[in-house]
């Protein structure tokens, strides 16, 4: 019998997939297409959860074969992730037209993303604080308590260093082993490792024009090719957002989502609180609010379902040269904001675990010397945070464990980390696009160009 309900959920799924081939085939936009895949997605899993239950055998088959849809394309995103951060880093520097200077444009950038991570902090403490969110508060079970000694294990290595020391760590000792993603700073120092690459170019260009002209024009070829495969992926992205959502929401611990759901309000009150200052920036640099968010719909879309920065970073590009940001700031804003400032994962997140946690370590949450320690921590902090899954969790331990608060704690928000990730990442996208068009204002080099990529999708 249970073969024979598994059977009619695939073929209802199947047919779900199939009217999404057609909205493609219609030319149905992308984030309408995403959208919906949202949306049916969290339907369907109530549906399934519903009728059978989250510990049923046909939910369980169900969402694992739906798990090769779903599971298969995010192994594509992390197949790609880091090929196309240190390409687009790279073609940041060879395609770098600008009438200033790049030290200019990387501390322009760089600041603003800091600088938006140091009150992202300000806001993810203060609705820890509206929101009286405390870790004692907070009943431990069997996978949560699982889940802490999972991280005590994982992070070992890094939580018992010191800050210094931490920071060494973000350094390519071999970049080639990075490549593999085989350290927890991995990422990090990919970006460093093509940055180095950039700024040799920069010198080879200015005195050897001609063997700068070949590698630039090399660097150029992968770009396209990386760029094609990451348009390929991105057009699977409705089919797994689908089988995603329906997979996440049918193996839901409703109960547990309930009693963690005063988390998740005051997480969606500080993201909310913290895009809007992002649109009072973009509005002191003269560009609409409104114009900003109906251009940057399609790639916010994408970040909230995927939960990836690094997959976003075409759709981010393209919306940044949309709104007049020219295409060289444009890949370093993309690029550097996958691994500084993430102003969802590396700011808000880590402000509220440190305040909710203070007060099982008896630490006064209330003090002022310990909320302009977190600011601080969290800002410096805010530097190598991975762009491509699980960089929420790592920011959370080098905070954590720099204030000496116990990292383990950070397990009893395993049940809903999914449901707060998609915000976080959406507001990480939105923050390096920020930068991109704070730089562009400073640097005189702000105009009006219009790209399609999203359309092309």
């Amino acid at each position: 019998m249970d073969t024979t309900f598994l059977v009619i959920n695939l073929i209802v799924a199947a047919l779900i997939i199939f009217l999404f081939m057609f909205l493609q085939r219609r030319h149905v936009s992308f984030s309408k297409r995403v959208l919906l895949a949202l949306g049916v997605g969290i339907v369907a899993g109530f549906v399934l959860q519903f009728i059978y239950g989250t510990a049923s055998d046909v939910t369980k088959q169900t969402t694992d074969w739906l798990g090769i849809i779903g599971g298969g394309y995010v192994k594509l995103l992390q197949m790609i992730a880091i090929p196309l951060i240190f390409i687009s880093i790279v073609t940041a520097f060879t395609r770098l037209q600008l009438k200033t200077n790049i030290a200019k444009v990387g501390m322009w950038i760089i600041g603003t993303l800091v600088i938006t991570a140091a009150i992202a902090a300000f806001v993810g403490i203060g609705a820890a604080l509206v929101f009286h969110l405390d870790a004692n508060n907070i009943s431990q079970g069997a996978t949560e308590a699982a889940r802490a000694t999972e991280l005590q294990d994982k992070f070992a290595g890094i939580s018992d260093l010191t800050f210094p020391q931490k920071i060494v760590e973000l350094l390519p000792a071999n970049p080639f082993l990075d490549f593999t993603g085989a350290r927890a700073t991995s990422t990090v120092a990919v970006v460093i490792f093509a940055a180095f690459i950039g700024a040799a170019f920069l010198g080879v260009q200015r005195k050897q024009p001609d063997e700068a002209a070949v590698f630039a024009k090399g660097v150029d070829a992968i770009y396209a090719i990386v760029l094609r495969i990451v348009k390929l992926i991105l057009r699977l992205t409705p089919y797994g957002v689908f089988a995603i959502m329906t997979s996440t929401v049918a193996l839901s611990d409703t109960s547990a989502i309930l009693k963690l759901g005063n988390f998740v309000i005051a997480s969606y009150a500080a993201l909310i609180a913290m895009f809007i200052i992002h649109l009072v920036i973009v509005g002191f640099t003269g560009t609409s609010p409104v114009t900003y968010i109906k251009k940057a719909l399609p790639v916010l879309t994408f970040a909230f379902t995927s939960r990836t920065s690094a997959g976003a970073i075409p759709l981010n590009i393209d919306t940044q040269k949309k709104l007049g940001v020219p295409e060289g700031i444009a890949n370093f804003a993309a690029s550097f904001g996958l691994s500084i400032g993430q102003n969802g994962c590396a700011g808000i997140y880590p402000a509220m675990l440190a305040i909710m946690i203070a007060p099982a370590a008896g630490i006064d949450p209330l003090s002022w010397k310990f909320i302009l320690t977190v600011v601080l921590v969290v800002a410096i902090s805010s530097f190598g945070v991975a762009g491509v899954g699980g960089g929420a969790t790592f920011a959370a331990i080098i905070v954590l464990s720099t204030l000496n608060l116990p990292i383990g704690l950070a397990g009893v928000l395993i049940s809903i980390e999914p449901l707060i990730d998609m915000g976080r990442t959406a507001l990480n996208v939105s923050d390096s696009m920020v930068a991109g068009i704070v730089t562009s204002k400073a640097t005189g080099e702000l105009k009006h160009e219009e790209q399609t990529l999203a359309e092309e999708i």
